[in-house]
Formats: structure tokens, C-alpha cells, sequence
């Protein structure tokens, strides 16, 4: 499925079997991971942040852009399911349980942008390439020690 749509979103083919391999992998952490602690949204947060991971090394040692992998290796996360079922069971007059995948909706989502913002933001200090929100940072503390 992952190789389907880095095809269909037109990625080169010599990322097709590493993007298949990163979505591959972060499903697998998923399933692992979801049955082990047997919450959805915890898991989809650490198979997001393996996804992440191995998107920004896969960019690195390929020369890539990294959302040619994060794109195609997210979709499985993707709580397209629980959209669905959001919409049906408000169509359906049922608001519970509308209401109720809505919120799990809603923290699946917000699980996989804050895996990818956290793995982003360390990636970034660690290399360096975050030196000017350590500059900013610094500057905020000094005015802040002067008054």
C-alpha cells in the first residue's frame, strides 16, 4: 500500500523500496506496540516517532527530501477509519458514539504531528541546525535576567 502511493504521489523510483520499507516498519511498530499497551493513540505516537526516525536517516544516507519518506510511511497511521465512522454515526443520529470518535480521531492525529515535531525539533539541535532558536532562546533569558 505505502509503494501505491509514493507511486501515485510521483516519487522516484529509486526511494520506492525505502519509502515501502519505512511504512512498512511503522506499521509493524504500531501493531507491536498496540499490543503491548493496547491503546491506539500511544502507539500510533511511537510508530509515528519511528517513522520520523527513519525518514530523517533515509533522507540523509539517500539525499532525499524527508517527506518523500514520512508522506508514504505515515498513510497507514492515517485515522481514516475513524473519520468515517466520526461522520456515520453523526449521520446516524448516534452522538456518542460520533463524539466518541471524533476525540480518538482527533488524538491519533495530534499523536502523529507531535511524534513528527518532537523528532524534528531533536534532529534539528542535535546537528545544528536549530542555532538560531538557541541564539533566540538565549537572547529572550538575557533580557528577562536584566529586569
Amino acid at each position: 500500500m505505502v509503494i501505491c502511493l509514493a507511486v501515485s504521489m510521483e516519487i522516484p523510483k529509486k526511494f520506492l523500496l525505502y519509502s515501502g520499507f519505512v511504512g512498512g516498519f511503522g506499521w509493524g511498530v504500531y501493531l507491536f506496540s498496540e499490543q503491548r499497551l493496547g491503546a491506539a493513540v500511544a502507539a500510533t505516537f511511537i510508530s509515528a516517532m519511528a517513522i520520523t526516525i527513519l525518514s530523517q536517516i533515509g533522507a540523509r544516507i539517500l539525499k532525499a527530501p524527508v517527506t518523500v519518506f514520512l508522506i508514504a510511511g505515515i498513510l497507514p497511521l492515517v485515522p481514516g477509519t475513524g473519520m468515517y465512522r466520526t461522520v456515520y454515526y453523526t449521520i446516524h443520529n448516534q452522538g456518542v458514539l460520533a463524539n466518541y470518535y471524533l476525540r480518538q480521531t482527533l488524538m491519533i492525529a495530534g499523536a502523529i504531528a507531535l511524534a513528527i515535531f518532537i523528532i524534528d525539533s531533536v534532529y534539528r539541535v542535535i546537528t545544528g541546525q536549530g542555532r538560531h532558536l538557541k541564539e533566540v532562546l538565549i537572547v529572550t533569558v538575557n533580557k528577562n535576567e536584566k529586569k
